[in-house]
């Protein structure tokens, strides 16, 4: 059993982040806290040096506005004893930079099946797999 797990949800891909989330909530203490994020892809980021491009503030705080609804509503729904973090950033990094301040014991990811961009890239769950700092579970 885990004390402090940290799931992250992404807002296309809530059906299986909500299962997911029933996996965590079989592992986690009874005491434990599960920690539910969702990382806003701050697109101006990855916008410099391939395309110009901006996209505005409000688009940004309007999705972190819907993930926190969105995670607030799944939490009510299974009664998770946890809180909910809406970050910006990149997805793995986020994750894992999480998972090391709050000292947590494990990560369960969802992830897809690879498509070909995945393989140019590498997909979030295989850079959280590669450096998060405590466990990982991967639910495909």
């Amino acid at each position: 059993m885990y004390r402090k797990i940290i799931v992250p949800i992404a807002m296309d891909q809530l059906e299986h982040g909500e299962s997911v989330l029933g996996i965590a909530e079989k592992l986690i203490n009874k005491d434990g806290e599960i920690v539910l994020l969702n990382v806003v892809e701050d697109l101006n980021a990855y916008a410099q040096g391939y395309m110009i491009v901006d996209f505005p503030l409000e688009m940004i705080e309007e999705s972190r506005k819907h993930a926190a609804k969105t995670l607030e509503a799944l939490k009510t729904k299974h009664g998770i004893k946890g809180r909910i973090e809406i970050r910006t950033g990149g997805a793995a990094g986020t994750i894992n930079a999480l998972a090391k301040e709050e000292n947590a014991d494990l990560v369960i990811i969802a992830s897809h099946r690879p498509g070909l961009i995945d393989y140019f890239i590498g997909s979030t769950a295989s850079r959280v797999v590669s450096h998060c700092p405590c466990a990982v579970l991967v639910d495909r």
